[in-house]
């Protein structure tokens, strides 16, 4: 498995095979890791079909994939790969398991550099970070990840909403502590406030968060929801709490809850003051401060009609950013820019700053 997923002769193969059968104009990848590796690039490239690759996580950069050890934020392997991580024990808290994937980031850079047609990141603040890779910047794009549509809420009630994976990097115990402040500082015993706090997903921290959940009046941990009721859910809400420690790429369920008319709360760090205007869309409070995100919550209690109209702004926002056809103009710009200028013909003449309707890095 390890030595698939740094380069893996048999996806490079069944790419290759189909890329003879069906002669696409361009071929869009995502996540390489663990089952396609980059040989399917040089397939590609083999092929004379440009290639354009989207990065949803860090994993070029970091072996986890996340930034993120020992409850912090950690940039320690950001350029200097790969004797931190090695150190750590980044992947799957083994120094055995991270020593092939830091070395295969290092061998596999100068493909990275040369093989795609086109880079897209999910956020400006991802692309910073990516920028020890030295990607030829014009080629590089940012768009975001496309969101549906979705009905705007039909009724308000007194409640903040989280959903999501439920583990530290998430920001569960942040946001438990920060309710807790809230409900102190309220001077209701119990944690019971008029405010009602919904906890949706599963993951590692799930026995904590249902076992604190159940100590406090006013705080459900409901589990693992369908999309539908998910989606019922924050429809439901005066706010979305966004509590993520993490340097999110991108912040989903941010321009999902835009899309519902509903207030974000999130951190003012990584993707999310891209999404987020503060004072304006929704609210964003200095990342990893308990009490800060607690007088937000703070705020929701005792400014409803603020929080509506912050709603009503971000349904305004995903309008004019998040729709899937703007979502979709950009893709397709992207991928004329690939076909125009594929990577095997050099520096490109007309760089993606001067193309329009896509946002270059």
């Amino acid at each position: 498995m390890v030595a698939t997923a740094l380069w893996s002769p048999a996806a490079g193969r069944d790419l290759e095979s189909v890329l003879v059968r069906f002669k696409p104009d361009v071929v869009h990848m995502h996540n390489l890791f663990p089952l396609l590796s980059p040989a399917v690039l040089a397939s590609c490239r083999r092929q004379h079909v440009p290639a354009v690759v989207t990065f949803h996580n860090y994993r070029q950069i970091c072996p986890s994939g996340d930034l993120f050890r020992a409850g912090r934020v950690c940039a320690d392997c950001v350029g200097r790969l790969p004797l931190p991580a090695l150190r750590h024990g980044c992947y799957k808290g083994s120094s055995l398991a991270t020593l092939p994937l830091a070395v295969g980031v290092l061998a596999h850079r100068a493909a990275w550099q040369k093989l795609p047609s086109a880079y897209v990141f999910i956020s400006k603040a991802q692309q910073d970070l990516f920028s020890v890779l030295k990607l030829p910047p014009e080629r590089c794009f940012v768009k975001g990840n496309l969101v549906p549509a979705t009905v705007r809420k039909a009724r308000t009630e007194d409640l903040v909403v989280y959903v999501g994976r439920l583990n530290e990097a998430k920001g569960l115990r942040l946001l438990m502590k920060a309710w807790d402040i809230f409900s102190a500082d309220r001077g209701e015993p119990g944690g019971t406030a008029p405010l009602r706090l919904v906890i949706a997903g599963s993951g590692p921290l799930e026995d904590e968060v249902k076992a604190w959940a159940a100590g406090r009046s006013g705080v459900d941990a409901v589990g693992l929801l369908s999309r539908e009721a998910c989606a019922d859910l924050v429809a439901r809400a005066r706010a979305v709490v966004v509590p993520s420690e993490w340097l999110e790429t991108f912040g989903l369920v941010v321009v999902e809850a835009m899309a519902a008319g509903v207030a974000v709360i999130a951190p003012a760090h990584a993707s999310f003051p891209e999404l987020v205007t503060d004072t304006v869309d929704g609210a964003l409070y200095p990342p990893g401060d308990a009490a800060a995100l607690a007088a937000v919550l703070g705020q929701v209690q005792c400014q409803p009609g603020y929080f509506e109209a912050l709603g009503t702004s971000g349904r305004a926002t995903y309008e004019t950013r998040f729709r899937p056809d703007v979502n979709l103009a950009k893709l397709e710009e992207i991928y004329r820019f690939a076909v125009d200028n594929p990577a095997w013909r050099g520096p490109v003449a007309t760089p993606g700053s001067q193309r329009a309707g896509v946002e270059p890095c």
